[in-house]
């Protein structure tokens, strides 16, 4: 009985806001303000306040949301103490990591290359003829030149 009495006072001074408002003009403003101001009347006739009310300030309700944290918070712990059980023990988990490391490592010899490359690297470099190395920074120079740099 409190909460719908509570709730048409909420809704009778949002109104007369909302009457003030459309007073001044400004009449986007005041319907806007009407539909704020009728929420709590219709919360309390639907029943939907006082099913608030009761859930906010019963004790009970309180410790059943308690239980629900406890709750949850033991499968979490069960679920972290499984997960950190799979490995074993620390010593066996640590050796489980590295050998998962040096399985995913590149080989210490040296990467497979193309057909192409391989016989690159086999034979020496032939310079043209005619060409020195100076020629190949006088190319990079006249670049460099061009960009202003």
């Amino acid at each position: 009985m409190l909460t719908s009495t509570l709730c048409a006072a909420l809704s009778a001074a949002g109104l007369g806001i909302a009457a003030m408002t459309a007073y001044r003009k400004r009449f986007l403003a005041a319907p806007r303000i009407a539909a704020y101001a009728l929420l709590p009347l219709g919360l309390a006739m639907t029943g939907i306040a006082d099913w608030i009310s009761d859930l906010v300030f019963k004790p009970s309700v309180w410790v059943g949301f308690g239980v629900l944290a406890v709750s949850t918070l033991l499968f979490l712990l069960v679920r972290t103490v499984e997960q950190r059980g799979e490995g074993g023990t620390r010593k066996e988990r640590k050796a489980a990591a590295a050998a998962e490391r040096a399985a995913l490592a590149p080989q210490a010899t040296t990467p497979p290359l193309g057909a192409g490359r391989a016989a690159e690297r086999t034979q020496p470099r032939r310079k043209a003829k005619g060409s020195t190395g100076s020629d190949e920074f006088a190319d990079i120079e006249a670049i460099l030149k061009k960009h202003g740099i």
